[in-house]
């Protein structure tokens, strides 16, 4: 039981509000924050390992219990929502907080060796946005997502929160060369598929028709949309065809179409 919100033990913790700041401290420490008791039971079963875990009493229970089956021995701090809010600079509803190591990413070609759907995110930066996607990759059955060396991190509080946990069963890589990263798709087999408004685009319907075996969609931030290096090096540039005068989705809901339209089992 922790009462004092300067105990050294709740230095991860600490200003996770501060989005610049934690983005560099995370990654320094090797951590990543999973929030809520579902979401940390989805990153233990998906094998990952807690540093800690800060709860109130009322999950306390709960979270022993996730931890004694996934066989972690990691050190629970017992809280006062009043001292985690304190610590954490908001109100943690959902009552738990786990810090995680960070797992060794996977290679590009690992994820994609028998993968026949991949989205790869280039430029978001709202975590909300790529937890959502995930959200839609894992629901409606993506095999792995590569993002952007300019993209937020889908293991950001936020992002992991939003996906409700999906960060951790899609396979997901950085890309170390960029746009590189499509000409090393294209080489494994891959149509590169990138969702832009662009007077040359191809309807969703129409590119869906190919049936293609193998694609990777492309999407951009809202606003600015893809870079020009990544439409040029795209095989093919689709557009969502819109009604009522609205020319875009946001990008969350355009994933969803995309990966709908163009499933494998269509």
């Amino acid at each position: 039981m922790i009462t004092d919100p300067a105990d050294p033990r709740l230095d991860d913790y600490r200003g996770l509000t501060d989005v610049a700041l934690r983005r560099r401290i995370e990654p320094e420490r090797g951590l990543y924050m999973a929030e809520g008791a579902k979401v940390i039971e989805r990153a233990l079963a998906a094998g990952h390992r807690p540093r800690s875990v800060l709860t109130s009493e009322r999950w306390l229970d709960g979270i022993r219990q996730a931890l004694e089956v996934a066989g972690s021995d990691a050190p629970v701090h017992v809280a006062p929502e009043s001292v985690m809010e304190t610590v954490t600079g908001y109100q943690v509803h959902r009552g738990a907080l786990a810090a995680m190591e960070r797992p060794v990413l996977p290679s590009l070609e690992d994820i994609a060796r028998d993968a026949r759907r991949i989205v790869v995110l280039e430029g978001i930066v709202d975590h909300t946005n790529v937890g959502a996607i995930f959200r839609s990759a894992a629901g409606i059955g993506a095999d792995a997502i590569v993002v952007a060396p300019t993209c937020a991190d889908p293991l950001y509080r936020r992002s992991v929160k939003v996906s409700m946990g999906t960060v951790f069963q899609v396979p997901w890589t950085r890309a170390d060369e960029w746009p590189g990263a499509l000409g090393e798709l294209r080489d494994m087999g891959f149509v590169v598929a990138a969702l832009a408004l662009a007077d040359d685009a191809v309807g969703l319907d129409e590119f869906a028709a190919h049936e293609h075996v193998r694609v990777a969609i492309v999407m951009g931030a809202e606003g600015d949309g893809l870079s020009r290096a990544a439409l040029q090096a795209a095989d093919a540039v689709l557009t969502i065809p819109m009604a009522g005068g609205v020319d875009s989705l946001n990008v969350a809901a355009a994933s969803a179409v995309a990966l709908w339209a163009l499933r494998p089992e269509r």
